[in-house]
């Protein structure tokens, strides 16, 4: 079912060009996730095909996935955690998964912000803990912006230098989505470290 209706999200909207980008990276930055990989990997590839700006591609992307991110945190802020958890399950927020991004969000910190926006099954949800910590607004789009830009990024060069080949995409796709979650995990541990290398000093 989900399927159909990303299809006919794609069809609906991808005829609107920028726009469109900006629209579906709204919804799969909101309250309804789907694969960033649909959207920004066909408008790379019509970009290496002279139809779209490769730089005006990224700049929509990054600014629907920013729009669809603020969404979600103003609504956390405004109707609170309860709300939430009553009517999330209708678009696909469980409880579960807001427990584990607030796990997510206690555990990291705002760094989480930009690390979750790299993360698969995360990044659509992490900022409504952020929401409802009231995280300054400054801090989130510039963390939000950044992580969405490097991901809007790698998936929009993927369509424009290898669109045509989708056993190639899959693959690379993969192998770049461990290198980050690497590069995550080293950047928590050095993290980490130096704050506890700063308390130490501090005793």
């Amino acid at each position: 079912m989900l399927d159909i209706v990303v299809a006919w999200i794609v069809d609906t909207v991808g005829a609107l060009g920028y726009a469109g980008i900006y629209i579906m990276m709204f919804l799969e930055s909101s309250f309804f996730p789907f694969p960033s990989e649909v959207v920004m990997i066909p408008a790379g590839y019509l970009a290496s095909t002279g139809e779209m700006n490769i730089f005006l591609v990224v700049l929509f992307g990054i600014g629907g996935s920013l729009a669809g991110a603020v969404f979600n945190y103003y609504l956390a802020m405004k109707f609170g955690r309860q709300f939430i958890a009553k009517w999330g399950k209708y678009v696909f927020i469980e409880e579960q998964t807001l427990q584990k991004m607030e796990r997510f969000f206690d555990k990291h910190g705002d760094i989480s912000i930009f690390s979750g926006r790299l993360i698969p099954a995360v990044r659509q949800y992490i900022s409504l803990p952020a929401g409802l910590a009231q995280m300054d607004i400054y801090k989130f789009s510039i963390y939000t912006s950044l992580g969405a830009g490097i991901w809007v990024l790698i998936l929009s060069l993927l369509g424009y230098f290898i669109g045509q080949n989708q056993a190639l995409i899959t693959q690379y796709l993969h192998i770049i989505v461990a290198v980050i979650l690497g590069i995550l995990l080293v950047g928590a541990w050095y993290y980490i470290w130096k704050q506890r290398q700063a308390q130490n000093t501090t005793l």
